[in-house]
């Protein structure tokens, strides 16, 4: 049996008990093909100069084993480190979360090319935009990319509409517009001066506009997936009165099943990012207008989510995480 060496970059500084890398890491350290696991975090200043200037290829990092947990005060990430050099790694587990440059997940692969990466940075950069859901238009609600006023209009007037910033996160910068107005979920204001206030992002960078359904109240659920295979999932309830599902703009988590529309979706999309080196990632579906659940948003930056399904389930959903993911890396092992 093949041992690896594991190297995780992570950044503790937004982690909360809830955050699923103590858990996914733990597990990881005790599996039989795991020679050694060591973490190195973006919220270490000490790691300044790999994180933020992008320069050499050592980090302060430190190992780590089944006793890993989250611990407040972030000392475990900064204090009783020493220097490694990634080339002496197998494979990088990716945990960063956003803010995240295409330059350095260019930077990470350019290190030493016999590294596997889980998930690969090149993969990151092309998949964690919400303009990759263009690939797949079979399973998602009506959409366009668009980088003018005029097409965002002219969207807005088939149907209403959701309009996302393409590489923002957990709801924020998306407006709901309907009749000429634009809200948050939390202020209004005429179309006409939203466009304006985002003209320069929407024309240099470009906004997903999406049809809004009108059973989002049934929830946005998150569907895990692990090498191709769906572990298990969760229905993200907007609060009442609001139209957003993240838990993080006021949503609450429910245990769900799958569906088998969503089984089928899954199947659809999961070669296309297994092919771009994505292992883990999150499918979000909502509810549309006939009831048949949609993809709306494909997450591939540390997915969260693991041992709360667990404990949902009842079924152990960080070991066949990990299972999983090592059975992705065999697959890579030259």
């Amino acid at each position: 049996m093949k041992k690896y060496k594991f190297l995780t970059l992570t950044d503790h500084s937004g982690h909360s008990e809830h955050n699923s890398l103590y858990a996914l890491m733990a597990t990881l350290s005790q599996h039989p093909q795991c020679e050694s696991l060591q973490i190195a975090s973006r919220g270490n200043t000490a790691n300044d100069a790999f994180f933020v200037d992008q320069k050499g290829s050592t980090v302060q990092a430190k190992k780590i084993d089944k006793d890993f947990a989250f611990d407040a005060s972030g000392n475990q990430f900064t204090q009783q480190q020493k220097a490694v050099d990634l080339r002496d790694f197998d494979v990088i587990v990716m945990r960063l979360p956003r803010p995240i440059s295409d330059s350095f997940l260019e930077y990470l692969v350019s290190i030493d090319a016999r590294l596997i990466f889980v998930n690969n940075p090149k993969g990151i950069i092309k998949t964690s935009t919400k303009q990759f859901l263009l690939n797949f238009p079979s399973v998602c609600p009506p959409m366009q990319l668009c980088h003018s006023a005029a097409e965002v209009v002219a969207f807005a007037q088939q149907s209403d509409m959701v309009l996302k910033p393409l590489r923002e996160y957990g709801g924020k910068g998306i407006v709901k517009i309907t009749n000429g107005t634009a809200t948050d979920g939390q202020q209004q204001m005429p179309l006409a001066d939203y466009l304006v206030s985002i003209q320069t992002a929407l024309e240099e960078d470009g906004y997903l506009a999406m049809k809004y359904l009108k059973n989002v109240s049934k929830g946005d659920k998150r569907i895990l997936v692990v090498n191709g295979e769906i572990l298990a999932s969760s229905l993200r309830l907007p609060a009442e009165g609001s139209w957003l599902c993240n838990v993080a703009q006021g949503g609450t988590s429910v245990p769900s099943e799958v569906a088998p529309e969503e089984e089928a979706m899954v199947k659809a999309i999961a070669p296309t990012l297994l092919k771009e080196g994505i292992v883990m990632f999150g499918a979000d579906t909502l509810t549309d207008d006939d009831g048949k659940r949609v993809l709306s948003e494909v997450n591939t930056l540390s997915i969260g989510g693991f041992p709360q399904a667990g404990e949902q389930t009842g079924k152990p959903i960080v070991a066949m995480a990990i299972n999983n993911l090592l059975d992705y890396v065999n697959s890579q092992s030259k």
